[in-house]
């Protein structure tokens, strides 16, 4: 990963902040999808308690001049400032941004309970046991390409190394291998 591009996120009374970043992570997603790219990147440098306004976009300088071929960003292009590519600053650290998902689910329990594989008196234990393993990850709320659906997805931050680890990143430009770098 050695160029990116921020994309600032300036939420106005019309769009709340959390919703903005919805929109605009969606429309990424979609771009990938469309590109069929798994050398793209995302990352949220501003990240605290929640994801923040700066939205980070990594690759190579060719993979990100493809991805702004088309205007991806549409209507949010409104409420959002696009700087230009740059270089990665050198001397920076590395870390994975990837996509961590809760093991209970109440899908998950109606699968169970379907097939037969949960007895009666253990559906209250799971669902006293999933309430209690909920995720506190921040996430973005994002429509499938494939079934049209709302689902969140959580995003976790991985500790940070020195060296890039290569690999492919998925369609939302995550991954649990490879590492973005961080500044």
């Amino acid at each position: 990963m050695t160029y990116y591009l921020d994309i600032k996120l300036m939420p106005k009374k019309e769009i709340r902040e959390n919703v903005l970043l919805n929109q605009v992570y969606t429309a990424f997603h979609k771009r990938l999808y469309d590109l069929k790219s798994k050398d793209i990147a995302v990352s949220f440098p501003e990240y605290r308690f929640k994801l923040g306004r700066l939205f980070r976009i990594h690759g190579t300088k060719e993979a990100l001049e493809k991805l702004n071929e088309k205007d991806w960003l549409g209507k949010y292009k409104e409420f959002s400032k696009t700087s230009n590519i740059e270089e990665v600053p050198t001397n920076v650290q590395h870390r994975t941004v990837s996509r961590v998902q809760q093991n209970m689910t109440e899908a998950k329990l109606r699968r169970l309970i379907k097939r037969g594989t949960i007895p009666e008196e253990d559906v209250k234990k799971y669902r006293i046991k999933m309430l209690q393993g909920g995720l506190e990850n921040p996430y973005v709320e994002l429509v499938s390409m494939s079934n049209g659906q709302l689902h969140r997805r959580f995003i976790e931050f991985g500790e940070f190394q020195e060296v890039e680890v290569k690999d492919e990143f998925d369609l939302f430009g995550l991954s649990k291998v490879s590492t973005i770098p961080w500044f």
